[in-house]
This record gives structure tokens, sequence and C-alpha cells, in this order.
């Protein structure tokens, strides 16, 4: 069997499915108009996510990575934060989630996390000290976890509360999407998300004036972009001011394009993806001695970006499973595990625990009932071994 038919067959963690033709089409309307850049698609998807969302504002980035950085630059520059004042995060998580603290010269303080998976409640409020001002709290693989309860303990200490909601596309809380509560709450877009494009994100201020700074500071700064300069007649209003230090990070319409079409399946995708995790559920529920389930809080319709397991030998059970052409993943490292974060290694047991042991299983549209049995087949048989 060559190389090209065994990855065919095999099953993989992530594989994004697309309504190809309503992508194409969508770009096609873009390349006729001869406008690929920021603005038209962009606006668009804009406004339809806020729509989705009931969020008050979206920006369009490139990536979700620049959404968590501009939020933490805008916040301490507009709040008047100090170098070294202190935001309380999780230290299970994509690396970029804690680098956006750090790029805003900020302290990261590590909590713990609870069987969520998510931040733990009674370990933020114990950290909490005259330096705190936020708190970022990511929603993993798209549970909600006990974010109420983070919510309230931010209103009671005067907090600021970031959603990383990386993993959260089309998640919700007692039927509404969550986040109406957060200072800014930052979408990802990435090419193997629920919501694929090849990469983008969208980051959500409850402020309009962060918004409008926000807009600014993507576009390097310029108080007006492109498309605001161009006039329906043609004209093209030229003159603008720069009022911020700013980068590159404001999204294309080929990107929304493909966005704007993901977007209208994505109720759809993330039903599939509930039926799939029921499988794994209800195939693995017999070995509870030996396999730990994530527990989803009473009222959390997760987006099941994730689907996660715990087990005692992690890594045996990875390589039993590469061998029958099963690839599964690791979500995450727990951060203090590297080296410019072990500052704080050992503070949160329940995070290094979870490091260790936790398996994400596939889970993706492309994955029929027979390839869950088989991905069960073999777990089952390696730990009954």
């Amino acid at each position: 069997m060559c190389i090209r038919d065994r990855i065919n067959m095999a099953i993989q963690l992530f594989v994004p499915t697309f309504d190809v033709e309503g992508c194409l089409n969508e770009i096609r309307e873009c390349l006729e108009k001869g406008w690929t850049g920021m603005g038209f698609k962009t606006i668009e998807f804009e406004e339809m996510w806020k729509d989705y969302t009931g969020l008050r504002n979206a920006h369009y980035l490139n990536s979700a990575t620049v959404g968590l950085n501009l939020a933490f630059e805008i916040m301490k520059e507009e709040y008047e934060w100090f170098d070294d004042d202190e935001v309380i995060t999780t230290p299970l998580t994509f690396v970029s989630t804690n680098h956006a603290i750090l790029l805003a010269k900020l302290n990261p303080v590590f909590a713990d996390i609870d069987d969520t998976l998510c931040l733990d409640p009674e370990s933020v409020e114990k950290l909490i000290t005259s330096k705190t001002r936020a708190i970022l709290y990511v929603g993993m693989g798209g549970n909600t976890g006990e974010y109420i309860k983070i919510v309230k303990i931010c209103e009671k200490y005067g907090l600021k509360l970031v959603l990383d909601a990386a993993h959260m596309a089309g998640t919700r809380l007692n039927g509404e999407i969550p986040g109406k509560e957060a200072e800014v709450v930052n979408y990802s877009f990435q090419a193997v998300k629920n919501l694929p494009t090849a990469d983008s994100g969208m980051i959500c201020f409850k402020r309009n004036d962060f918004d409008i700074i926000a807009r600014k500071k993507a576009w390097l700064g310029i108080s007006k972009d492109t498309y605001a300069r161009t006039e329906p007649v043609g004209s093209y209003k030229w003159k603008y001011d720069v009022e911020y230090v700013g980068n590159k990070y404001h999204g294309n319409s080929i990107m929304a394009a493909i966005a704007l079409t993901q977007l209208k399946r994505l109720d759809y995708d993330n039903a599939n993806r509930k039926q799939i995790s029921q499988w794994y559920r209800d195939g693995l529920k017999a070995y509870g001695d030996k396999i730990k389930f994530i527990r989803i809080p009473y009222g959390c319709e997760s987006s099941c970006h994730l689907f996660q397991i715990m087990v005692e030998d992690r890594d045996g059970l990875m390589e039993y499973l590469n061998k029958h052409d099963i690839f599964p993943g690791v979500h995450y490292v727990e951060n203090t595990q590297y080296k410019m974060y072990s500052y704080a290694e050992g503070t949160c047991p329940k995070a290094s625990y979870a490091s260790d042991h936790i398996l994400t299983l596939p889970i993706h549209m492309r994955l029929k009932y027979e390839d869950i049995q088989m991905v069960i087949k073999r777990i089952v048989e390696f730990i009954s071994d």
C-alpha cells in the first residue's frame, strides 16, 4: 500500500469539511468585484457574526492570536494598567493565550483547572491581589465550564473578563451564546476549527470605542481603512491620519468569503460533532474505571470542538492507536512545563495531571459511525490488555 493510500484510510484527528461550491461562489464575487482585501466580505461577515452571536461588536482579523494581542494591548492602554499588573489565566491552553499577556508586559498568574478543564473558580479567587486586573477564561474544547461563577468573581472584584472562545464557535449556555458579560471575546476560524477558513479570527469588544481603536490598530494605526476611503461612485478619499502605532492584523475578503459560507452550516456541523461525542461516550462508558470523561456542566451546549478523555497510560495508548492508523492529539501541554513559564511549575496540580493523561480523539465531519467504532475498539483493546 502506498503512503498516500494509507493516509487516506487513516483516521485523523481533524479534517476540515468545506461547502466547496458555496465558498467558490463567494470568492468569485470578490474576484469579479476586484476586491480581495479588507472590506466588502469582511464587513458582511462581521455583520452576520454579530447577528449570530448577539454580541455588540465584531472585527474580523487574520488570526485569533492577534485578537488576543490586541485585546490586552488596548485594555492596558485605555485602562492605564501598569507593567507587571496581573492577569489570572489557565496553564492548560495553547501558548498563544498566555503569550498575549506577556506581549502586553503584564504578568500571567496561573490558576488551576477543574474537571471541565476550564479555570476552577475557587483557585482563581484565592489568587486575586491588588495587582490583578483581569481574568482570561478559555472555553476548552467548547466547554463553558463554570463560566458564570467566573463572571460573578469579576463583578465582585471589579476585574475585566477576557473570553478566549477559540474553541467555542456555536457554543451556547442556557440557550444563548456566552460572552455578553465579558470585556472582550476572541474567536478562531483557523483551518481545523468548527468554522474553518485557512486562518482568521474575530475580536468582539463590549465597548464601541474599543472596537474603533481595534480597527485602527489592526490597520497600522491608520484612521480610515482602504475600503472606507472608496465611495460607491468610485471617488477615492485618500486622505487619512495615523493615530496609533499599529500592525497589519486585519482579515481579508477571501477568508471572509469562506467564513460566510461555513457559518451557514456551523450549527449543523456542531450537531454532528455532538453525535460523534455521544457515540464515544456510549461506547466507552462501560470502562469508567479506566477512562474518565470531561464534565460538561448543565446548560452547556458545547460546540464539541474536542472530545477528550483521560487515561492512565496516555502515551502508550497513543502509540497503540498510531500503529492502527488512528491519530489522536493532546490539548494541551500544561504551559508551566515550558521554559518561559516554568516559574509557576508545580502550582497547578490538576492541570499538570490532565496534561499528562488527556487524549483528544478524532472528531470531524468526515468520520462515520464505523470509524468511531473502530477507535473505540482499539481503545478497549489497549486498556483491557
